[in-house]
């Protein structure tokens, strides 16, 4: 079996380490604990592995976070991958800082790259795992929010919240969805 994990994100020396990149980040530190190396290929660096016994693609786009779908349904249809088979990483602002929650679908809450690849896949069907930036922000200052620095107490616990939601992408390769949700939705 196959799995593409897609971490969302924004290309740049500018959206480095922001709230946006996060998606970026996690996939990062699988690759760096995997022994899997980036390239960049069409639409993103790609990273191709194994966790234990599963095939994995690592995908961070460089379509930016609003054009992510197309990177996505490339990478789905040239791995031959099934829908089912996909994690997105990606940021939000609903959870407090560093929850971790993994879903086999959902609406896109108002994420734009949720939004893209929902529409180039067709469907909204496919698995996430969502990290929590939190929302401590001002009445209509969202974009400077996600696309700002975490704050210096954040910034002490982002490793280990990170390692915390790679567990969550071994866990849905590993043993599956339901018990991936079952062991992290509540860390």
């Amino acid at each position: 079996m196959k799995y593409l994990i897609v971490g969302l994100g924004n290309i740049g020396s500018e959206y480095r380490d922001t709230r946006h990149n996060i998606g970026f980040m996690i996939l990062d530190t699988l690759a760096e604990v995997s022994n899997i190396s980036f390239t960049t290929e069409r639409y993103g660096d790609v990273g191709r592995g194994r966790i234990k016994n599963k095939q994995v693609v690592l995908l961070k786009p460089s379509t930016y976070m609003n054009l992510s779908g197309n990177a996505v349904r490339y990478w789905k249809e040239k791995e031959g991958i099934d829908l089912d088979h996909i994690l997105v990483l990606v940021d939000d602002i609903a959870l407090s800082f560093g929850a971790v929650r993994i879903k086999p679908r959902g609406s896109d809450a108002g994420h734009n790259g949720l939004k893209n690849i929902a529409l180039m896949l067709g469907t909204d069907a496919y698995p996430r795992l969502r990290f929590g930036v939190g929302n401590d922000f001002p009445r209509g200052c969202q974009v400077e929010y996600v696309l700002g620095q975490f704050t210096p107490e954040q910034r002490k616990d982002l490793p280990a919240r990170i390692d915390v939601a790679v567990e969550a992408v071994k866990a849905f390769c590993l043993a599956g969805i339901a018990n991936a949700m079952n062991m992290y939705n509540n860390k």
